[in-house]
C-alpha cells in the first residue's frame, strides 16, 4: 500500500456505517410481488378502447343548400309550442358553436351537448351550425348544417328543431326544443296539481 492509501484508511478507521431503517413494502405490489397497476394496464390494453356512448352516425349524410330553412317536430308536440321555438320566443339556455370544426369533432360535441342540457334540465337551446360558405367549402355546401339536421333527429331528446331567425343565426342556427327532465315534469305535476 501506498502512503496515501495508509494514511486514508487511519483516517477512517472510526467511521461506522449508517444504521438502515427496515424496509417497508410499497403499495402498489401485490402478494405474488407483482406491480398490481401493471396488470390493469395490461388488461385495459387487451380489452381494447371502451364502448363509445355516442349513438350518432358519420357516413351518408349530405351537405344541405345554406339557405335551406330546417324544421322538425315529433308527435305530440303542441303546435302553439312550435310556432313558438320557430318565433324564438323562447330563450336559449345554452349555446354550442361548431364552426370551424370537423365533423368526427362536431360529431362528438353534440351528443355531449345535449346529454350535458339534459342532466341540467334545460329546455331550449341554440346550436350554431354555420352555412359552409367559405370559398374553400363552397363547393361542398353545408356538410354540418347537413349533419346537425341528421343528428338531432337521432337523438330521442330532442323533441323539435327550427332554423333560428337573422339576428340569431339565420339559416346557420337552429332553435333546438330538448325534451323536459323528470324533475321538471315532476316540479310541474306539483305547481299545476
Amino acid at each position: 500500500m501506498t502512503e496515501d492509501d495508509n494514511m486514508f484508511f487511519q483516517e477512517m478507521s472510526d467511521v461506522q456505517p449508517l444504521k438502515r431503517d427496515t424496509r417497508v413494502a410499497l403499495s402498489g405490489k401485490n402478494e405474488s410481488g407483482k406491480d398490481s397497476s401493471l396488470e390493469l394496464r395490461r388488461a385495459a390494453a387487451v380489452a381494447g378502447p371502451a364502448r363509445d356512448r355516442n349513438i350518432l352516425t358519420e357516413e351518408g349524410i349530405e351537405p344541405l343548400d345554406p339557405w335551406y330553412v330546417l324544421e322538425f317536430k315529433r308527435p305530440g308536440i303542441q303546435n302553439g309550442v312550435f310556432r313558438k321555438l320557430r318565433q324564438g320566443r323562447y330563450d336559449a339556455e345554452a349555446r354550442l358553436d361548431l364552426h370551424r370544426m370537423t365533423v368526427a369533432i362536431a360529431r362528438r360535441e353534440l351528443f355531449r351537448f345535449i346529454e350535458d342540457c339534459q342532466q341540467l334540465g334545460l329546455r331550449t337551446v341554440l346550436l350554431i351550425h354555420g352555412k359552409g360558405e367559405t370559398p374553400t367549402e363552397r363547393g361542398k355546401c353545408s356538410i354540418l348544417k347537413g349533419c346537425a339536421n341528421h343528428w338531432l333527429r337521432e337523438l330521442d331528446a330532442v323533441q323539435a328543431f327550427h332554423s333560428a331567425r337573422p339576428q340569431d343565426g339565420g339559416t346557420g342556427a337552429l332553435y333546438v326544443l330538448l325534451r323536459k327532465s323528470e324533475e321538471k315534469k315532476r316540479e310541474n305535476r306539483e305547481k299545476f296539481s
